[in-house]
């Protein structure tokens, strides 16, 4: 996939794909919709998931990078979870950037068929930082380095993390493309109430994948993300409220929500992006916006890409 030409007018796309995790997944399906219907994208600004979506599809391997993580289940993930002693970060993501780079290769930005933007934070700094240029590889791997989680990236004197912490939602990169329409997705957006996964599917789907999630073992999935919160929380020192909070019931004994560390890391992280899109798209409205509701799955819930 590379983007097919426009066969009409009116049909040239400025695409816009924000942070979320697991919950980016979703941008496929968008860049399916777009595709089959179509149009042209003919710009792409992308922000950690984003930025992995959107460099996959300008590099033209989206299909290989679905086939590989529709495939992937619970213990597939836990596999690619890569611990580090770094007091940056508890994990290194180098077993997910080796599948990237099998997709990809060494390509460069400046020579995809797709300019595309990815969105990087620098710490010391405090400010963003956008890949126009340079190693995709690079570019994807800065952007999805979630503080205190993945471990950063160092070019120079720049340390670079997740561009969600400062713009989840790039869009201001794909203003000036010369586009018919400006599209994005945001998948941190805030719901009143929450919404699930199998309630935005369709019907027969929905209750095949309620069906499915149940079959699965769930004391199988309990020791996966226990095992993983362990291993997040100081290698198991996360104390006695580390319990499943995604699948379980995930309460202490006076009735409260148990959190764990991993848990206060990326809530607090989906709080400032569901915030920090709503203020760029107040600043720069697209003229089409996808919402997709951060209570759908959990940022590190990779193992449910089909659905």
């Amino acid at each position: 996939m590379g983007g097919a030409t426009a066969t009409t007018t009116g049909k040239r796309v400025a695409l816009t794909l924000g942070s979320g995790g697991a919950r980016g997944y979703a941008h496929i399906g968008v860049i399916d919709v777009l595709e089959a219907r179509g149009y042209e994208v003919v710009a792409i600004s992308g922000c950690s998931m984003g930025a992995v979506i959107g460099g996959i599809y300008a590099a033209g391997e989206l299909d290989a990078y679905r086939e590989w993580v529709c495939q992937l289940d619970y213990f597939d993930v836990l596999k690619l979870v890569d611990v580090t002693w770094s007091p940056m970060g508890a994990m290194r993501a180098s077993k997910v950037m080796s599948k990237l780079e099998e997709l990809v290769g060494d390509c460069l930005i400046e020579d995809l068929p797709i300019p595309l933007t990815t969105v990087a934070t620098d710490l010391a700094r405090q400010r963003e930082v956008w890949f126009q240029t340079g190693s995709l590889l690079r570019a994807m791997r800065a952007s999805i380095a979630i503080p205190g989680v993945i471990t950063p990236v160092h070019i120079g004197d720049q340390t670079l993390v997740d561009g969600g912490l400062l713009n989840p939602l790039p869009i201001i990169p794909t203003v000036s493309a010369h586009a018919d329409l400006m599209l994005a997705v945001n998948v941190t957006a805030h719901s009143p109430q929450p919404v699930t996964l199998e309630e935005l599917l369709p019907p027969d789907q929905g209750i095949a994948a309620a069906e499915e999630e149940s079959a699965s073992s769930l004391s199988g999935w309990m020791d996966v993300r226990g095992a993983t919160r362990r291993l997040l929380d100081g290698l198991g020192n996360g104390g006695a409220n580390d319990v499943d909070n995604e699948v379980g019931e995930g309460k202490t004994p006076n009735g409260r929500r148990a959190w764990g560390r991993l848990d206060m890391i990326l809530a607090s992280f989906d709080i400032t992006q569901a915030a920090l899109a709503k203020y760029k798209v107040a600043g720069y409205p697209p003229d089409i916006l996808i919402e997709v509701p951060k209570t759908v799955c959990g940022a590190f819930e990779f193992h449910r890409a089909d659905a």
